[in-house]
């Protein structure tokens, strides 16, 4: 029973990369620069990891993306299904994190992208960018629309 599990599980796995490479690969596609990816700012806490950070030039901003990937998409659920109030908070004490420690002091925001697909598929992706999602209070520094 455990090692199903654990094949199960490393399918997962795999399937998440496969998704954050696709994405990180769109993201640049578009003009960002990735600047980390997979990286946990708070060590002794696993459970604060942001998926990529990008840059964004044209608005001169600090984007951090949590990528979710699906076989497909559900009819009828919300494309941010996977982003819970208990996901919010980790996400936003990471990101937070991440500012401090780089001192960053400009625009920020929060996007998330999701990748529907299988990497063993052959297909390419679909990949929906649903940018400036609400993580962050609004007292803080976050841009919310780039003119």
């Amino acid at each position: 029973m455990f090692a199903l599990w654990r094949k199960i599980a490393n399918v997962g796995v795999r399937h998440g990369v496969w998704g954050e490479r696709a994405a990180a690969c769109a993201l640049r596609h578009k003009g960002y620069a990735i600047l980390a990816r997979n990286i946990r700012p708070v060590e002794r806490d696993k459970r604060l990891e942001i998926d990529i950070v990008a840059y964004e030039p044209r608005c001169r901003t600090v984007v951090f993306v949590e990528v979710k990937q699906h076989a497909r998409p559900k009819e009828g659920q919300s494309r941010l299904r996977s982003v819970d109030a208990r996901k919010c908070r980790l996400l936003r004490r990471a990101c937070r994190a991440w500012l401090r420690l780089n001192r960053w002091q400009g625009a920020y925001r929060f996007d998330v992208m999701e990748v529907y697909g299988r990497p063993d598929s052959g297909v390419p992706p679909r990949i929906d960018h649903i940018e400036r999602v609400r993580l962050f209070a609004s007292r803080e520094t976050f841009v919310d629309w780039a003119d």
